[in-house]
């Protein structure tokens, strides 16, 4: 049995308290039916499949079945796991999952407009109402978040006062053990160039340069690379093959950008320096598990050799509930669904 989960399962949850209690409710299991869900999931990041990897599993124990709406097919990497399909394309099916209220969740909203539709967060949103999320609230039967923080970005981006059931991280559930390696940073990147695919957040010439003053200090570099990042940028280091949660377990510290993956790198108990650039707007939250942020690349070598966990409470609130949130997650679908439950 995995000791260091647990420890990590009983910090958080003993952290999160009642207000997860209260959030969560009385786990629920889905009930047997002869007809199995059929749900469509339209991201804020049309092609990111990688959002929607995590659910297969739970999915598949449960006989669902899963399909992600794409624009088109252009972006899909052969033999991706992930079901895709376009509107037109799309199968017949019971409920219309919507990530955020961006332009692509909106559309796909108002294309299915009778499907019955829930809104969930599988990453970081900013905290400030989105401009077409007018048109998706009064539809909402359900809003889910990973962690009560994340909650609260997600209630102001879509313009909402309603609650939000916290169900944590997916990505959450199989947590590695955490060995580190002596002198090993892992580096997390975020995304430099923006294209039809989605955004970018800035900050890539500090991490780079960060990156350069730790390998002349001696530091071994792994490259914890966003699905959406240009490759070539960071090909002189050595670039993990594994995602960046499961690579972080290797590392002393991570350095990057901060975003999504942040609270649950600290989750896996790997402190974290944050590479803020002076244009970058994230979430307080993300921030927050930082053990510190630099503005400059020389900065980077004592912000490494200081770095800390958070306090257990910072990190609950980012991180959320560890084990079990695929399960929840498509429990709190279940609950949207007509005659579901």
């Amino acid at each position: 049995m995995n000791t260091n989960l647990l420890s990590r399962r009983g910090l958080l949850g003993a952290a999160l308290g009642g207000a997860a209690a209260l959030a969560l409710g009385a786990p629920a299991s889905a009930s047997p039916r002869a007809h199995r869900p059929r749900v469509l999931v339209a991201t804020n990041e049309p092609w990111g499949t990688y959002h929607v990897r995590p659910l297969l599993a739970e999915a598949a124990r449960r006989g669902w079945r899963l399909t992600q709406l794409v624009p088109d097919l252009s972006a899909i990497a052969p033999g991706d796991p992930v079901p895709v399909a376009t509107p037109a394309d799309a199968p017949a099916a019971d409920l219309l999952v919507v990530t955020g209220a961006g332009d692509w969740p909106a559309d796909c909203a108002a294309h299915f407009r009778r499907l019955p539709l829930v809104a969930s967060s599988l990453a970081y949103h900013q905290p400030v109402q989105a401009p077409r999320a007018a048109e998706l609230r009064r539809r909402l039967r359900s809003i889910t978040s990973s962690s009560p923080a994340e909650s609260r970005a997600f209630a102001r981006h879509l313009g909402t006062r309603r609650p939000i059931r916290v169900v944590g991280s997916p990505q959450t559930d199989d947590l590695p053990p955490r060995r580190p390696e002596a002198d090993l940073v892992l580096v997390l990147t975020s995304v430099t160039h923006p294209d039809g695919t989605g955004g970018a957040a800035p900050g890539t010439e500090l991490l780079l340069a960060s990156a350069e003053k730790l390998a002349a200090a001696g530091k071994r570099i792994l490259v914890g690379l966003h699905p959406r990042e240009d490759r070539t940028l960071w090909e002189r280091y050595e670039i993990s093959e594994v995602p960046s949660v499961t690579a972080s377990a290797r590392a002393e510290v991570a350095v990057g950008i901060p975003g999504t993956v942040f609270p649950l790198v600290a989750a896996v108990g790997t402190p974290l320096v944050g590479c803020v650039d002076p244009a970058l707007t994230v979430p307080d939250y993300l921030l927050a598990v930082c053990s510190s942020t630099i503005g400059d690349a020389g900065e980077a070598e004592a912000a490494v050799a200081g770095a800390a966990l958070p306090e257990p409470a910072v990190l609950a609130d980012a991180v959320g509930p560890v084990g079990g949130s695929a399960r929840r997650l498509l429990d709190a679908w279940s609950r949207a669904i007509p005659a579901a439950h």
